[in-house]
């Protein structure tokens, strides 16, 4: 895997949802990201207030959001590559209004918070249509 900064990883995201977005718009059903995080594991309390009380409420009052879920693994069922401890899935009615989400003000502010706990490749995201 390729080390990332945030600046390239937030691009990467952008790129890869705006190559969707034409099928996004054909289908107009909703998209889902999911985003594996690398968190420091003295830091995980932390991060988890920080998602409950910093970036879930703020990403609850976004246009066209669907739903957001923090997942911690349980156990790895299949011994084939590794498994993230903590999974964030972020829904939104369409790949615009996430575009949108990541590029504002809000999302500028709340994010750090979370991401200020993760160590190594911090994250890895993949984009999904609603079928």
């Amino acid at each position: 895997m390729v080390h990332m900064d945030r600046r390239d990883c937030l691009k990467a995201i952008a790129l890869a949802g705006a190559a969707g977005l034409g099928q996004a718009r054909a289908t107009g059903r909703p998209i889902e990201l999911h985003v594996d995080l690398e968190v420091d594991p003295p830091r995980e309390e932390e991060m988890l207030a920080n998602f409950h009380t910093k970036f879930e409420p703020v990403i609850r009052r976004q246009p066209g959001f669907i739903a957001v879920k923090m997942l911690k693994l349980r156990s790895k069922l299949t011994e084939k590559g590794t498994a993230p401890r903590y999974r964030l899935v972020i829904s939104f009615e369409t790949e615009e209004q996430r575009l949108g989400w990541v590029a504002s003000a809000e999302h500028q502010r709340v994010w750090p918070e979370i991401e200020k706990t993760l160590t190594g490749e911090k994250y890895s995201a993949v984009l999904f249509d609603e079928v």
